[in-house]
C-alpha cells in the first residue's frame, strides 16, 4: 500500500516556498533602493516581478489541472522561480535597469505557484471532514511566511546587506522543492480525462469566478485589499528611515501584521467561528486602514490590529474557494485567485511609488482610502443565496 502523504510534509513545503516569495519582495525593494537610493526604482523592481502574475497564474493553474502529477510542475515553478530571482540580483547595476525589470516581470509570471499553487492541492493532501482544520492551517503558513519573510529581508539587510537577503530567499524556496515533488497524484480516473483545449479550460475557470457572486465579492475584495497593502508596502523604506531610524527596519512593520494575524488564526483553529467566511470577507478588509500612521508606537499597534483582520481575511477566501470551485478548475481558481492578489498589490506599489516621494503621508492616506473601498467593494457585486450550512461546515 502506497504512504500516505503527510500533512506535516505539505505545511513544512508550503512555510518554506512563501516565506521565500514574503522575503523576496521586501528584499529586491532594500537591494533596488540601496543601489539606487531611489523609492521609485526599488518600488518599480517589486511591482516589476509581480505584476505579470495575472497572466501566468491562470495559465500555471490550468497546466497544474491538466497533468497527472501536479507537484512536478510545482516543482519545476519553484526551481525557475528561484533562478529568475537569482538574474535579478545579478543583473542589479551590471544591467541597465531596464532589462533587470524585464527579468523580473517574466520571473514573476511563475509567482502563484508558491501561493495558489500549493493550496489548491490542499484536498488530496488533507481528506473529508479534515479540509476545514488543514484549509485555516495552511492559511496559517502564510501568516508564518509573512512574519519570517520580511523580518529575515530586515535582518539579514542590515546585517550582511540587502543582496545577501535575496540569496536567502533564494535558498528558501528551494528547500521546498522536495515536499512539492512528492505531493499527490491525481486520481487515476482523473488523468487522461481532460478532452477540452487550454482555452476552454481558460474560458471556463473565469466564468466560474465571474458566475458565482460569493466567489466574486471574495475575490474583488481581497484583490482591493491588496492594491491597499502594495500602497503601504511601498512606504516601507521610507516608514522605517523616518519613523524607526533605518530603512532595513520598516520591513519589520510587515511582520508585526503577520504576528497578529498568526495568532488570529491559530484561534480559529483551535476554536470553530461562528461566523460565514462571506462576512469575515468583508469585515476583515477595512481593518488594513488603521495600518496608516506614523508615530512609531501607534503604528506598530495599528499594524498589529490590521493583522487580526487579514489573518481570518484569509482563511475565509481560501474556505469560499474550496466551497465554490468544481474539481476539474480548482488549481486554477486557485492560481488565477492569487494572480489577481499579487496584480493588485504590484498595481498599488506602482501607484503609490511616486507619491511618496511626493509625499509620505499623502500616500499612507492613499492606502487607507484603498481599504475602506474594499469593504465597499464586497457590496458592489449582488449577493446571491448561499446555504448557511455550508458556510458553517466550511468554517469549523
Amino acid at each position: 500500500m502506497k504512504k500516505r502523504y503527510s500533512f506535516r510534509l505539505y505545511l513544512a513545503g508550503a512555510v518554506a516556498a512563501r516565506a521565500g516569495d514574503e522575503m523576496s519582495g521586501p528584499a529586491l525593494m532594500l537591494t533596488g533602493f540601496a543601489l539606487a537610493g531611489s523609492t521609485t526604482d526599488a518600488s518599480s523592481l517589486l511591482a516589476g516581478i509581480t505584476i505579470s502574475a495575472a497572466v501566468g497564474g491562470p495559465v500555471l493553474g490550468t497546466l497544474l489541472d491538466r497533468t497527472g502529477r501536479p507537484g512536478r510542475l510545482l516543482a519545476v515553478a519553484l526551481v525557475l522561480y528561484a533562478a529568475g530571482l537569482g538574474m535579478i540580483l545579478l543583473g542589479l547595476g551590471r544591467m541597465p535597469f531596464a532589462v533587470t525589470i524585464l527579468i523580473a516581470v517574466v520571473t514573476g509570471l511563475l509567482g502563484p505557484a508558491l501561493s495558489g499553487g500549493w493550496t489548491a492541492q490542499l484536498p488530496r493532501v488533507a481528506l473529508g471532514d479534515r479540509l476545514p482544520r488543514a484549509n485555516t492551517l495552511d492559511a496559517m503558513t502564510f501568516s508564518v511566511a509573512s512574519l519570517a519573510g520580511p523580518a529575515l529581508a530586515g535582518g539579514v539587510a542590515e546585517a550582511m546587506g540587502a543582496p545577501t537577503a535575496v540569496v536567502v530567499s533564494v535558498v528558501l524556496i528551494a528547500l521546498a522543492l522536495p515536499a512539492a515533488w512528492m505531493l499527490p497524484a491525481r486520481p487515476g480516473r482523473a488523468r487522461g480525462a481532460r478532452t477540452t483545449s487550454v482555452i476552454s479550460d481558460l474560458a471556463a475557470g473565469i466564468r466560474v469566478i465571474v458566475g458565482r457572486p460569493s466567489l466574486a465579492r471574495a475575490t474583488l475584495t481581497s484583490v482591493v485589499s491588496c492594491i491597499a497593502r502594495g500602497m503601504l508596502t511601498a512606504c516601507i523604506p521610507l516608514l522605517g528611515e523616518r519613523v524607526l531610524g533605518g530603512a532595513g527596519r520598516g520591513a519589520v512593520l510587515l511582520s508585526c501584521a503577520a504576528i497578529s494575524a498568526l495568532v488570529a488564526n491559530a484561534v480559529l483553529a483551535r476554536f470553530p467561528r461562528p461566523v460565514a467566511p462571506d462576512t469575515i470577507i468583508w469585515a476583515s478588509a477595512a481593518t488594513l486602514a488603521l495600518a496608516t500612521w506614523r508615530q512609531p508606537v501607534v503604528l506598530i499597534v495599528a499594524v498589529l490590529i490590521a493583522g487580526i483582520g487579514e489573518g481570518p481575511q484569509l482563511a475565509a477566501l481560501f474556505a469560499i474557494r474550496h466551497r465554490e470551485t468544481p474539481e476539474h478548475l480548482r488549481a486554477q481558481i486557485f492560481t488565477t485567485g492569487a494572480s489577481l492578489k499579487i496584480t493588485g498589490f504590484a498595481l498599488g506599489a506602482v501607484i503609490a511609488g511616486p507619491v511618496v516621494n511626493w509625499s509620505l503621508p499623502g500616500a499612507l492616506a492613499l492606502a487607507a482610502s484603498a481599504a475602506v473601498l474594499a469593504t465597499l467593494a464586497f457590496f458592489a457585486i449582488p449577493s446571491a443565496t448561499v446555504n448557511s450550512s455550508e458556510d458553517r461546515v466550511m468554517s469549523s
